[in-house]
């Protein structure tokens, strides 16, 4: 193996590694961190790659920031790039937890620990609320989308419907759009060409 790559999987561990370690909350509250880390200090992605990612980990199994480690692991070095990116994500959570679990039981009786937690809570919350706003300033960018934004908030929040019923109904919503459009342009290509020019 090159020494160019072996390096470049040491650093793709050693920066999952990082974000694993000093994000706490998972999921969308890790997105400042991974902004800071992949797009601003590195510049492995862009701001867009990084929604898309976010995306599709949200759509399929699995943890959303493993599978955005992978998926960055992937294009930075192929197969095994997603491999190093993936074991530098988990390896933090695989550590602390194996640490906490033999305490977990006893701490959670201590009120101090109980009210630390209740604090974690709220700046986790926070941090989400700041994600959503910025994903919302880099995906809400026509009507259509504040209207189906809005659709799959009540859906979620009144309606109590699954996650994945929204994935999938988000799907099945951009598919058909492609296809209209698609339409539309076999029948008016004059209007697309001229829209070009």
């Amino acid at each position: 193996m090159r020494k160019s790559l072996l390096l470049e999987l040491l650093d793709l561990y050693l920066a999952f590694v990082k974000i694993g370690t000093f994000t706490i909350g998972g999921g969308l509250a890790m997105m400042p961190m991974l902004r800071r880390e992949l797009i601003e200090n590195r510049g492995w992605i862009t701001e867009e790659e990084l929604i898309d990612y976010y995306a599709v980990g949200q759509s399929t199994p699995g943890i959303i920031a493993v599978n955005v480690s992978t998926f960055v692991g992937f294009k930075r070095a192929g197969i095994i790039g997603g491999i190093a990116g993936t074991l530098g994500m988990v390896t933090p959570s695989f550590i602390i937890i194996m640490l906490l679990a033999r305490f977990i039981n006893s701490v959670a009786d201590y009120p101090v620990a109980q009210k630390a937690l209740k604090g974690i809570n709220v700046a986790v919350a926070a941090l989400l609320t700041h994600v959503v706003v910025s994903f919302a300033k880099k995906t809400i960018k026509t009507p259509v989308n504040f209207i189906f934004m809005m659709v799959a908030f009540l859906c979620v929040g009144l309606l109590k419907l699954p996650s994945y019923i929204i994935i999938l109904g988000a799907i099945a919503f951009a598919c058909c759009m492609v296809f209209v459009r698609a339409r539309q342009f076999k029948h008016h290509p004059s209007k697309e060409e001229g829209g070009e020019k």
